[in-house]
């Protein structure tokens, strides 16, 4: 989607530090941590939020879940803990409209969520 700020760094069209890719997503560095480890982990495919996944997706979030994982060792952090986490909607914190997994680490995280 043209107007979709993810599409268009998956595009290419807008730089971004990438941490992973492959032909199923991308992984990048967060512009506005909020933790020393702050990632973003995408589908290449345009798919809103997590409500808007059906059964058809089960196997793309599992390997989105995966690829956090894999984030997440390889940034030092998979030994010491972090967090996964996406936002569903406007009242959820959802600020880009298009599926995403944040994985933070890299302190001790407290129950605020990322906003």
């Amino acid at each position: 989607m043209a107007d979709c700020l993810f599409c268009r760094v998956l595009s290419g069209e807008l730089p971004s530090k990438i941490v992973h890719q492959d032909e199923r997503c991308i992984a990048i560095e967060d512009k506005f941590p909020q933790a020393p480890v702050h990632v973003l982990v995408m589908p290449r495919t345009h798919l809103e939020s997590l409500q808007s996944v059906d059964d058809a997706e089960r196997d793309l979030l599992g390997h989105l879940l995966l690829v956090a994982r894999r984030v997440a060792e390889s940034k030092g952090v998979g030994a010491s803990g972090y967090r996964v986490l996406t936002n569903v909607g406007a009242e959820g914190g959802q600020s880009v409209p298009h599926l995403h997994f944040h994985v933070l680490g890299g302190k001790k995280l407290g129950p605020k969520l990322v906003g």
